[in-house]
């Protein structure tokens, strides 16, 4: 327990529970719509981005997504995607820093 009123995330990211994942080994073929429907099951999402756009005239061989959901106990939840597979590649998520 912490002293933040909530769970604390035991990483290192302070006091605060962070409202921010970065998802990493997605494959190159997975777009921004289908990460939002994704992770829009989970919780109410504020911002995402995906790396590199949809759009990228290069070809990439894999892709990261940072979700910021509006409340911070999503992030947990999202962490139980870890090691689910998706399209051809396992999900892993984390919790990350919410400074740009």
């Amino acid at each position: 327990m912490n002293s933040g009123g909530g769970f604390g995330l035991g990483l290192g990211f302070g006091l605060t529970p962070t409202a921010v994942i970065q998802v990493t080994n997605l494959s190159s073929a997975v777009t921004s719509e289908q990460m939002r429907t994704l992770f829009s099951f989970l919780g109410e999402i504020e911002e995402l981005r995906l790396y590199p756009p949809d759009n990228a005239p290069l070809a990439f061989s894999s892709k990261v997504c940072y979700v910021k959901f509006r409340d911070p106990s999503s992030v947990g939840v999202a962490q139980h995607l870890t090691n689910t597979v998706f399209i051809d590649r396992a999900l892993i998520v984390v919790p990350c820093a919410e400074d740009d």
